[in-house]
């Protein structure tokens, strides 16, 4: 052990009623992450690992809240929280596996830190955007209540987190859902170099509490006991009567942010004075002075400890390296999922597109017992389209849920339902809403697989697009921020039977997938499609008309305007393919008929500049120019947002333009 400065019984540990055995116990637990800390900041000093969050001064919390805790529990850490992987025993040759980047860790050099989750210990680390955490433990928290668990989820924060809006969202729809999850909130005084008297400005954090109708405690951080018990009597209070609390925990971070930031920005007599409240050291003196341990016993402890250190951090060092595979890295973006051809019989009748979502989507309810739906006024209003009309009567509120204007919280809740094993299905209710909830699509669904192996069960349907005079923010159709992101899957049917059949599949993938609904297609397109429940692929486009003079490539709604212009030339040999997903995308169906026609035309509503066209364009190229007899051609959106007025619109989308740039093509 480190020498500390000499206890000044400021900590009040008689008070509690602990046994001998759970006092030696914690002693343990507390110590165990001291010596590796001290371990780590000699093996940073000799640049033998990278980066090191130190939470020395504050392991009474991560130990205390973990030893309070069952194993089934599910614990969301953070950077600072040492303790809590050591108390739930993670094995210390894949902690420091984990941190050297090697195989045997958690991320198979994907990710640093506790910036991982595992399964078999119930935890759930941290990305580094903070604030997305909270409200994937609100989803684990419901996995528990929909499952009857009676289990609790304790999710961490610092104090400098609390100003995310995540936090606020969280908290709300925990309160409003009753769901059993403790809020620990490490307030260590400092967010980075940043005080907290420049980061709120309340007395206590505890205090926004009342705002959410939740209750709150502030305990001492630094006191090993009155952690422990007190999150022990909470949490077999909320296994009873579910509800959130939020928990503040007074404690100081004695070091700095992270190693290479130091502590000059603290005050010396703020070190001091709490460095005199080390939790360790003054726990230690209680022991000792009330007979509870020996210097032997201490020296014994010790020891034993620091072997078992020694030699998982030899073992690490002496491990295997990464091997970089590209072919591994490329597959482990996703989760694997075995495509299995659900057929149908030829009892068809006439559906809307919007009738086909709504019964492909009834029919997955039924299919998956505990398939969850999660949306603004989705329940008995039955959403702003009424796709969901009905499904309250049928379903039950427990697994149609309203939930509050809170996008970013309701995506990391579905998060949290796929840790538990839930499905679920998320309904933005415009596609441009979706900004809202950006950070955890693309940070945290999108990259959770391949950072440890945990699937992201979640569909996000994205009613979207023009044509409907509804202007800039109910307009949009965004496929393109998503078809960027490694991880995730985007789903764009044109058709009723293509929509049904893929939002089954969309489901049943174990993967993220954006589900885009054009809203001017809901009620204006219609087609016979099955009654019964069936699938489609992913990957597999659909040749709408063939021809051998040009190839028109589509999605959406602009499958259908390039039906009605193919209509008025009736001269024009086209091959119209509907691309129907957009990732993965079905590249060997665009190539063959490039190679046929020798002549390409991408058509899209989206914006042309970045739109997943120019990708489709390049691909082209790439692996087909020797066939091609004309420049490659796009038509889209205007490079504006999308206006209101009609007339504005009209000219905005690409309708018109796309039968001029088509003549244009062919007399090339």
């Amino acid at each position: 052990m480190s020498k500390q400065p000499e206890p000044l019984h400021l900590l009040d540990f008689s008070k509690f009623s602990v046994t001998n055995s759970e006092l030696l116990y914690l002693y343990r637990n507390l110590l165990f992450p001291r010596l590796i800390e001290e371990k780590m900041l000699v093996l940073l000093r000799q640049g033998k690992v990278s980066k090191w969050f130190s939470g020395i001064g504050q392991e009474a919390i991560s130990v205390g809240v973990t030893a309070a805790l069952k194993d089934s529990d599910y614990i969301l850490p953070m950077h600072r929280n040492l303790g809590v992987f050591t108390t739930r025993e993670v094995p210390l040759h894949r902690l420091f596996c984990q941190w050297q980047g090697k195989p045997d860790g958690f991320t198979k050099g994907r990710d640093r830190s506790f910036h991982f989750g595992t399964q078999e210990y119930n935890l759930v680390g941290m990305i580094s955007h903070l604030g997305p955490q909270l409200g994937v433990a609100n989803g684990i928290a419901l996995a528990d209540i929909l499952k009857n668990n009676q289990g609790v989820t304790a999710v961490f924060s610092g104090d400098g987190g609390t100003s995310e809006g995540d936090f606020h969202e969280a908290l709300n729809v925990a309160s409003v859902w009753k769901l059993p999850v403790l809020f620990c909130i490490e307030n260590n005084a400092y967010g980075l170099s940043t005080p907290t008297n420049e980061q709120y400005n309340c007395k206590d954090i505890a205090d926004r509490a009342i705002g959410y109708g939740m209750k709150s405690l502030i305990l001492d951080g630094n006191n090993i006991l009155e952690v422990y018990t007190s999150i022990k009597r909470v949490a077999d209070e909320l296994r009873i009567n579910p509800e959130p609390i939020l928990i503040e925990f007074k404690t100081f971070r004695m070091r700095g942010h992270e190693e290479a930031s130091g502590t000059k920005y603290v005050p010396q007599e703020l070190m001091d004075e709490w460095a005199a409240k080390d939790p360790l050291s003054n726990f230690e003196k209680y022991l000792m002075d009330n007979n509870k341990i020996s210097i032997e016993e201490i020296e014994q402890i010790s020891t034993e400890i620091k072997e078992q250190i020694d030699q998982a951090m030899q073992d690490a060092f002496a491990a295997d390296n990464i091997t970089a595979d590209v072919e591994k890295e490329l597959s482990d973006c996703y989760a694997p999922f075995d495509y299995t051809p659900i057929p149908h019989n030829n009892t068809t009748k006439e559906m809307r597109f919007i009738d086909a979502i709504s019964d492909g989507l009834r029919q997955s309810m039924e299919r998956h017992s505990d398939l969850v739906l999660m949306g603004q006024d989705i329940a008995e209003y039955g959403g702003v389209f009424k796709i969901s009309e009905g499904f309250v009567e049928q379903f039950g509120k427990s697994r149609v849920r309203n939930t509050p204007i809170c996008e970013s919280g309701i995506v990391e809740a579905a998060m949290g339902l796929s840790i538990g094993g839930i499905k679920s299905v998320v309904e933005m209710q415009f596609a441009d809403f979706v900004t809202s909830g950006f950070n955890p699509v693309v940070n945290y669904l999108a990259k959770v697989y391949y950072r440890w192996g945990q699937e992201a069960d979640v569909v996000v349907r994205m009613p979207c697009g023009g044509g409907v005079a509804a202007g800039p923010f109910h307009s949009q159709t965004n496929e393109a921020w998503f078809t960027k992101t490694p991880g995730l899957k985007v789903v764009y049917p044109a058709f009723p039977y293509d929509a049904k059949g893929l939002l089954a599949t969309s489901i049943n993938d174990p993967n993220p997938v954006m589900f885009f609904e054009h809203k001017g297609l809901y009620r204006s397109v219609k087609q016979e499609v099955p009654e019964e429940y069936y699938n489609l692929p992913f990957g597999q486009a659909v040749l709408r008309q063939q021809g051998n003079q040009v190839t028109i490539v589509t999605y959406g709604a602009a499958v259908h305007w390039a039906i009605a212009t193919l209509k008025e030339m009736p001269n024009v040999s086209a091959d119209l393919i509907d691309l129907n997903t957009l990732q993965p995308l079905d590249t060997a169906t665009i190539f063959e008929s490039v190679k046929k026609t020798g002549k390409v035309i991408i058509f899209h509503e989206d914006t042309m500049f970045g739109g997943i066209g120019a990708d489709i364009s390049a691909l082209i190229t790439e692996h087909c120019f020797e066939y091609l007899d004309a420049p490659i051609k796009r038509v889209a959106s205007l490079e504006t947002p999308v206006p209101f007025n009609p007339l504005l619109e009209e000219q905005f989308l690409p309708q018109k333009r796309f039968g001029l740039a088509l003549e244009e093509l062919l007399a090339y």
